[in-house]
């Protein structure tokens, strides 16, 4: 009788130990598959990104009329970070646009040539309201040396020659739906770089010019006494804003006004830089745009080209107009 005990008890002891062991097994399995189904956390990060290459070509084969064949391509790029958390908000953009032409009989020539990146950051009281305290930087500037053609042999601007820096706070209204928005300044710092030191002496683009004396020995010749400035700095008031709607289906109309005086220097006085664009969507890959860009600034003298000579001219306002087809790739 106690063999008959020992034999149930050992049984159980196993079966029990057998059926633990099954138990242990499959949470074992089961954990990580568990794990794998969390969920990712969420990015407060939003981003978008675009690149675009446009290109227009006229060819002339015996052509009674008359013309010369040409080629241009611009490369263009877009590049957005947007930081979102409750009530802060840090938004960040990044254009880029490089243009080239060549004709029969003429050189390479640069049709456009841009930098900018712009950085918001912003704080609103609740989630209700679209106006944010705001913090705002803004660069300008371009790669490659600009000529007044046909004269390519003095750059009437280069890299960082000019460059523009706005730096200021004030309020933004931004409204997400809407794809609208606006912002004011009442203290923004815009300092100017002509960090070429041949342009900087000239005084292009509003920096204080070099100084000169004449030479006692040869009355056809300067000395020079003290160089240019590459720097010049105002401090004003800055006016922005920005506008994209879908007019039409598949026809998104673009805005974008920038307004700055400077307290000191001649108040009232207004730069104005506005671009309005017009994009076509034919496909997810094909678009063709339509734009104008208009710039004028009271700093900035044109130059003319008179019997070989380059002349510098007063201010004048700028105007250009741009029609393209290509391809543009988001991602």
């Amino acid at each position: 009788m106690k063999l008959f005990r020992l034999s149930i008890l050992v049984l159980f002891i196993i079966c029990s130990s057998k059926n633990f062991a099954q138990k242990s097994l499959i949470q074992t399995q089961l954990v990580p598959v568990i794990q794998t189904q969390l969920p990712d956390t969420v990015s407060n990060w939003a981003k978008k990104n675009k690149l675009g290459f446009d290109i227009t070509q006229i060819a002339f084969v015996n052509w009674s009329a008359g013309g010369t064949s040409s080629i241009s391509g611009l490369f263009k790029g877009e590049f957005t970070r947007v930081y979102t958390n409750g009530n802060h908000k840090w938004a960040n953009e990044l254009l880029l646009k490089y243009g080239l032409n060549k004709q029969d009989g003429i050189e390479l020539r640069k049709t456009d040539d841009a930098f900018m990146f712009n950085s918001t950051y912003g704080f609103r009281k609740d989630t209700l309201s679209n106006w944010y305290y705001s913090a705002k930087f803004n660069f300008n500037s371009q790669f490659t040396n600009g000529y007044s053609y046909p004269n390519t042999d003095n750059p009437i601007s280069k890299l960082f020659a000019p460059a523009y820096v706005f730096l200021g706070a004030g309020a933004e209204n931004a409204n997400k739906e809407k794809n609208r928005t606006f912002y004011f300044s009442p203290i923004t710092l815009k300092t100017t770089l002509v960090l070429d030191q041949t342009l900087a002496d000239q005084g292009a683009f509003g920096v204080k010019k070099a100084v000169y004396a004449p030479d006692p020995f040869d009355p056809n010749n300067q000395i020079l006494i003290e160089n240019g400035q590459k720097i010049k700095a105002e401090f004003g008031i800055l006016l922005t804003g920005y506008t994209k709607n879908e007019i039409f289906k598949n026809m998104f109309f673009e805005n974008r006004l920038s307004l700055y005086t400077d307290y000191l220097n001649r108040f009232g006085n207004i730069d104005i830089d506005y671009a309005t664009k017009l994009d076509l969507v034919v496909n997810e890959y094909v678009k063709a745009n339509i734009g104008v860009h208009f710039v004028y600034d009271d700093d900035i003298k044109s130059k003319k080209e008179i019997d070989g000579v380059q002349v510098t001219e007063g201010p004048k306002a700028q105007l250009k107009q741009v029609l393209g087809v290509g391809v543009v790739y988001a991602f």
